[in-house]
């Protein structure tokens, strides 16, 4: 039996301590493996050492152990600027992510990591599949522009009316296309 999202994760940890710039590079290695794009500039692909020293300053990441060069950070940092970077790459804005942040205990965080980067730990891609072949699964369709348009499953995280519409502007930002918006 294949081990759940949330222990493959968990297996993260023993990655810990991280320096400001090892946190953003991991946190970086696994959205990016999870395939989660940014739907604008302000959702930079890559965090740096610099975004985590932010993150802490403004309140949305947890103050490291230690200060200056001797600063570490841990598992529930990266649970943390994981969250951030998922969210801002859906379009929320830090201030919305930041009372997501307040609101969620540690385990409610995990899971919800884990599931949205259940791709990217190895897991679920036969259930997905086998999901995607579901005929009876509906599917939302949204113009984008002459010829192009978006399809996107019902059941989808990225259902939501916000992501879509941020989907949407992203790939006629894409495009470079004013004229269509």
């Amino acid at each position: 039996m294949a081990e759940s999202p949330v222990a493959l994760l968990r297996a993260h940890a023993r990655h810990a301590p991280w320096n400001a710039r090892g946190l953003a590079a991991h946190a970086t290695a696994l959205v990016d493996a999870a395939g989660i794009r940014p739907t604008n500039a302000s959702a930079r692909a890559a965090p740096s050492a610099r975004a985590v020293r932010f993150y802490v300053a403004t309140g949305l990441l947890d103050r490291p152990e230690g200060t200056g060069t001797g600063a570490t950070y841990g598992y529930r940092h990266l649970l943390q600027l994981l969250s951030i970077k998922i969210r801002q790459r859906e379009g929320q804005s830090l201030e919305t992510i930041r009372n997501e942040l307040r609101d969620l205990t540690g385990d409610s965080l995990e899971r919800k990591i884990a599931t949205s980067l259940a791709p990217a730990l190895n897991f679920g891609a036969d259930e997905a599949v086998a999901h995607d072949n579901d005929l009876s699964l509906r599917w939302h369709r949204l113009p984008v522009a002459d010829g192009i348009e978006l399809h996107v499953r019902e059941d989808s995280p990225a259902a939501r009316e916000e992501a879509v519409m941020a989907m949407r502007e992203a790939v006629r930002a894409a495009l470079g296309r004013a004229d269509i918006r």
